[in-house]
């Protein structure tokens, strides 16, 4: 998709300038992320529920237990809306109005289906598992019949899509640039941790190799 059609459910109307509707600048910011929030309504009763998920060109798959609420109502046909939230950077300004975040966020809106073709179901595992960690999937068993029967993947269409994106530094009003106040962005960046095994990996197994997590800024000591 090149570009996302605005709809009434889609089109930013508070700060419009920071929308995006560009279907490479809406991937990159899902293809970067690990969790999305998923919003959803049950008699009444507002839920939101994080958990995994992966693109496949123009749809997102979405992992959770087969027992759990969201999927047995989503199933149902339930409209969802889900979230994807990359932070960037605190915005701090010389008034409390003005501080802010840098941020990328993503908006999806529509209906989800319930993923019951079984090659479909194990293209999705294969997709979120690697989405999380490259190449993980290569690496470890394959779920057996009775984990594929506890786990439910849920296929959402990227058709109703915006992007919202803030970047750069604080914009004060112009009376407080005479403030003795500091001002201007401190970069946030996720980090990977050395790892750490369980205790019980066999001795001839090498540490998972962080390279694989470009994703990442250098790993801390």
């Amino acid at each position: 998709m090149d570009k996302y059609t605005p709809t009434s459910r889609t089109t930013v109307r508070r700060l419009p300038q920071r929308a995006s509707y560009d279907g490479l600048a809406v991937h990159a910011i899902l293809d970067e992320g690990f969790v999305c929030h998923i919003g959803f309504a049950v008699d009444a009763q507002p839920y939101v529920i994080p958990t995994v998920y992966a693109r496949a060109g123009d749809t997102l798959y979405v992992h959770g237990s087969a027992a759990s609420r969201m999927l047995r109502t989503l199933t149902q046909g339930v409209p969802v809306c889900i979230t994807i939230t990359l932070l960037d950077g605190l915005v701090l300004a010389r008034s409390a109005f003005h501080h802010s975040l840098n941020y990328r966020s993503v908006v999806v809106i529509g209906n989800a289906r319930l993923v019951g073709d079984k090659d479909e179901k194990m293209r999705a595992l294969h997709l979120i598992t690697n989405h999380v960690v490259p190449r993980r999937w290569e690496e470890v068993r394959s779920p057996n019949e009775l984990e594929l029967r506890q786990s439910s993947v849920l296929a959402l269409p990227l058709a109703e899509v915006s992007a919202k994106i803030r970047s750069g530094p604080p914009v004060d009003d112009d009376a407080d640039y005479s403030l003795s106040v500091w001002a201007g962005v401190v970069p946030i960046k996720t980090q990977l941790g050395t790892p750490m095994n369980d205790g019980r990996v066999l001795t001839d197994i090498p540490d998972i190799d962080l390279a694989r997590f470009t994703r990442f800024a250098a790993p801390t000591s």
